[in-house]
């Protein structure tokens, strides 16, 4: 058995399944949404790299791609740059998939008014975003689709709260010490940084910090071997201008 088919039968056996999708994190206990999109955006790259695509596998694809479309927010992103540009490479592989030039489907909206609200989906709109406005702020609406087209639908509720006590989740504080008389022939500036979580999930994805030189300064390379021991650092970069 090839090792692609073995790995996705083992993140089959630990991926988490509710009401017919699935999606993956690092640990059971992480709570992280952006670390899950992404890491589920993998999963789903993975499994539609084989060729061709069986029924089955597309089938298995759209348990992931569901709960994906689930997590994007009002406006076809996630919850931070990293998980978006993963999730959206996947799901435009998914749909490349399962691309057809046939079928039309019909999309109808029903609001607790008794208003309805078509879409139609066919080979000449397909890829035209619709959207309507709907009324009725409170109770149960109902979606009924009708054809053989693959669509996506998706509410948005935009709505207005208290502005928050305390809205900052990283906060960076930057200590400047200017030594200009030592016995170097050149000044020295050294940069204290001292960074901080305040969100409400336990840990944070990846952070990049990007420090742009003063002009006529170079970084210190004997520094920057000390920062590369710090377990909190991962890599460290030094771009030319």
């Amino acid at each position: 058995m090839e090792t692609r088919t073995q790995l996705l039968q083992h993140l089959d056996t630990i991926a988490l399944q509710e009401g017919g999708v699935l999606h993956w994190t690092q640990t059971s206990s992480e709570t992280s949404a952006s670390l899950a999109v992404e890491i589920s955006s993998y999963v789903l790259l993975a499994s539609l790299s084989a060729s061709p695509l069986s029924t089955t596998d597309l089938g298995y694809a759209s348990r992931i791609v569901r709960w994906l479309v689930r997590q994007q927010n009002a406006y076809g992103g996630f919850s931070s740059t990293q998980d978006t540009v993963v999730a959206l490479q996947a799901l435009a592989l998914y749909s490349t998939r399962v691309y057809s030039r046939e079928g039309a489907s019909t999309v109808t909206v029903h609001s607790p008014s008794g208003a309805q609200h078509l879409f139609e989906v066919n080979q000449n709109n397909k890829l035209l975003y619709q959207e309507r406005a709907l009324q009725d702020t409170e109770g149960k609406y109902s979606v009924e689709v009708k054809g053989s087209a693959c669509a996506s639908v998706q509410v948005a509720l935009h709505y207005n709260i208290p502005t928050p006590t305390d809205s900052t989740t990283l906060s960076i504080q930057v200590k400047p010490e200017v030594d200009c008389n030592s016995n170097s022939l050149r000044p020295r500036v050294t940069l204290k940084l001292q960074s901080q979580y305040h969100g409400k999930e336990l840990t944070t994805n990846m952070i990049i910090v990007d420090l742009k030189m003063l002009s006529g300064f170079v970084p210190d390379p004997e520094s920057l071997g000390r920062v590369s021991f710090c377990h909190n650092i991962r890599l460290f970069m030094v771009l030319p201008v």
